[in-house]
């Protein structure tokens, strides 16, 4: 159970504190239950209330810095997953960004960014699926890094290009 001014990540709404945890004096729920008040630090307005006992939603505590840096070193090893068939890939994409994974997030945008290059190549447009979804999973993965790494959201896409820059290169085997 979480504790009240935990930082958490919920669903597509991203990285949020815990304000409180108790009963809530609303009509058309149960006055009885237990629920999380979540106040979404990216969006100055929004409150989202989940009961304690769901077992649906998934919510995890905000990965830490070294988690962060130890994420954004590994991005080259995550690998892009296509699937052919509209439908389920829509559906593989809801599944992810659901998860709250930053790994899945990290596949979602590296397989769109490939077909967006490609499409854009071939003189196509974006799929406005998968436009939304590369969206959607680059800002929930951008806003738990910048609250990880404590810098602007604004920045992150920067320091995640400046990072895969500045790898050593790999080293080339002798020929003998």
């Amino acid at each position: 159970m979480f504790q009240k001014d935990d930082m958490v990540v919920y669903g597509s709404q991203s990285v949020c504190r815990i304000v409180n945890i108790g009963t809530l004096s609303m009509s058309m729920i149960d006055r009885k239950k237990k629920y999380y008040t979540l106040k979404p630090i990216y969006q100055r307005d929004s409150v989202v209330y989940v009961p304690v006992d769901s077992e649906k939603p998934v919510m995890r505590p905000v990965i830490t810095k070294e988690q962060a840096q130890k994420l954004i070193k590994n991005i080259p090893n995550i690998k892009a997953a296509w699937i052919e068939k509209e439908v389920e890939r829509e559906q593989e994409y809801k599944k992810a960004i659901s998860s709250c994974d930053p790994e899945q997030l990290i596949m979602i945008i590296k397989t769109l960014y490939s077909r967006k290059k490609a499409r854009i190549e071939d003189g196509k447009k974006v799929t406005v699926i998968d436009e939304r979804y590369f969206k959607m999973a680059e800002k929930q993965l951008h806003e738990e890094l910048a609250y990880a790494l404590e810098i602007p959201k604004e920045e992150i896409a920067d320091y995640i290009s400046g990072y895969m820059n500045k790898k050593p290169a790999r080293q080339k085997q002798p020929k003998i």
